[in-house]
């Protein structure tokens, strides 16, 4: 078989195969004889039917179109072979099929064109002595109040009040009804769908419910019945509602105040492992600088692959775009249903092409860093020891012990996240990395996350 090559945009390499006289006759008689075998033509057995009679019963152009099928499949497995080609993706016929059943005679030569996307060319053009910024991440002190804070707010008893009015930090206990308020007073009352509840348990906090409904139930006495206006938020996701206004019939059936426990070492103790508030409070402090820590090492390693990115040069295969933007999905799809949310709403054939086209730009810049990445590691002999990626392995399967886990696909992923690591850190050790404050720089927008909160929004909404 005569196999020319040819180098094409989007990293496609293209293929002119020529199949033999003897192969083209080849595939048509092999086809004419499973037709043969398997035709069932009335007036004659299974197997028996003359060949002029299965010819005219069935169309030329039926018997070569299959003909051709088997040629161009197993021509193009041949000619990638032949050619020592390392296709990825599918093969794509660069010749018209219409074209070519009309040139196609059994026993003369079958010329035709396929194109097959293979991995692209990187130019990496710099990657040491990189100059970026980065935002550092400082431990707040305040974090570790605040945390204790809420687990006292979790741990608070709720002790009956009477004698008094309600008052912020309260819980009440009330029934409720709303009715929609509209401008014209001859206008028929709205009723507010799910706008009703009885021994309703709601605290009273700003931002607990809608703008002037806790404000109405401050100062109310238990027993106390009361008509109070509230307003939906012009942002508020069922849009029939937004910027509406609203009155609530309220009654205070019961009220609570919050009794917090006091800050010591028993509060240390119900809080989890510790044996003295001094524990406690070393246990926060030690997290929170570690995850201040890990986000600057993090900012720092985004500003590093950006920058990279800018001094790569690829011409990017669809198939790898592709790819990459139906792991993006299938992570949104997986993000989404861990949130409780219905993919099958999202994920339909109208809005799936929106989603792909939407993800493109993050995919290719996915794939760019990547690709910039493993040529630095190419280039600088990076490499990370078998014994370092058997330990990890070790650590992440006594995780999941309880779990059906590929352990060869885990031991690849393992493997690629410790040479991204050591990748990064030669990276860095080979730039200027100026830290700036948290803030200061615009972080670019996670397209996942994005099309994740728009589903939720959307969901809600409904």
């Amino acid at each position: 078989m005569k196999v020319t090559q040819e180098k094409l945009p989007a990293s496609q390499v293209g293929l002119e195969i020529e199949i033999s006289p003897e192969k083209s006759k080849q595939a048509y008689e092999q086809v004419i004889q499973n037709f043969a075998r398997s035709a069932n033509i009335p007036g004659f057995r299974k197997g028996k039917v003359p060949r002029q009679v299965l010819i005219q019963r069935l169309g030329v152009v039926r018997i070569k179109a299959a003909a051709l099928e088997d040629l161009i499949e197993s021509g193009v497995t041949e000619a990638l072979q032949q050619a020592d080609v390392k296709a990825i993706g599918q093969p794509q016929l660069r010749t018209s099929f219409e074209e070519l059943i009309g040139q196609y005679e059994p026993g003369n030569p079958l010329i035709f064109k396929a194109a097959v996307d293979v991995q692209p060319e990187v130019n990496l053009s710099q990657y040491t002595g990189l100059e970026v910024q980065a935002e550092e991440v400082k431990y707040d002190p305040a974090s570790v109040e605040k945390v204790i804070e809420e687990n006292r707010q979790e741990m608070a008893t709720s002790v009956p009040v009477e004698g008094r009015t309600a008052q912020m930090g309260d819980v009440a206990v009330v029934d409720f009804k709303g009715v929609l308020v509209n401008d014209d007073p001859e206008a028929e009352v709205e009723e507010i769908p799910g706008g009703q509840g009885t021994d309703f348990q709601v605290e009273l906090n700003e931002g607990r419910f809608i703008e002037g409904f806790i404000d109405g139930i401050v100062g109310m006495n238990i027993g106390e019945t009361k008509e109070v206006d509230a307003k939906f938020p012009s942002e508020y996701p069922q849009l029939e509602f937004a910027d509406r206004k609203a009155k609530f019939t309220v009654t205070l059936k019961e009220l609570k105040e919050k009794e917090l426990p006091e800050v010591n070492d028993d509060f240390a103790q119900e809080v989890g492992e510790f044996e003295t508030l001094d524990e406690l409070r070393a246990s926060l402090e030690k997290r929170f600088q570690e995850e201040a820590e890990n986000k600057t090492k993090a900012n720092k390693q985004q500003a590093l692959t950006k920058e990279l990115v800018k001094n790569v040069e690829v011409d990017l295969p669809e198939t790898l775009i592709n790819q990459e933007i139906d792991t993006m999905l299938t992570q949104t799809a997986m993000q989404l249903s861990r949130q409780g949310i219905d993919v099958k709403r999202l994920f339909t054939q109208d809005t799936i092409p929106e989603l792909r086209e939407k993800s493109r730009p993050e995919a290719i810049d996915s794939i760019k860093r990547t690709l910039a990445l493993q040529e630095v590691a190419k280039r600088e002999s990076i490499e990370v020891e078998s014994a370092a990626i058997e330990t990890r392995f070790q650590e992440v399967m006594a995780q999941y012990t309880d779990k059906d886990i590929d352990q060869d696909r885990l031991r690849e992923v393992v493997a690629d996240e410790l040479l991204t690591e050591k990748i990064l850190d030669w990276l860095q050790a080979n730039a200027t990395i100026e830290l700036v404050a948290e803030g200061t720089l615009n972080q670019p927008e996670d397209v996942t996350e994005e099309i994740a909160e728009e589903a939720a929004d959307e969901i809600i909404a409904e």
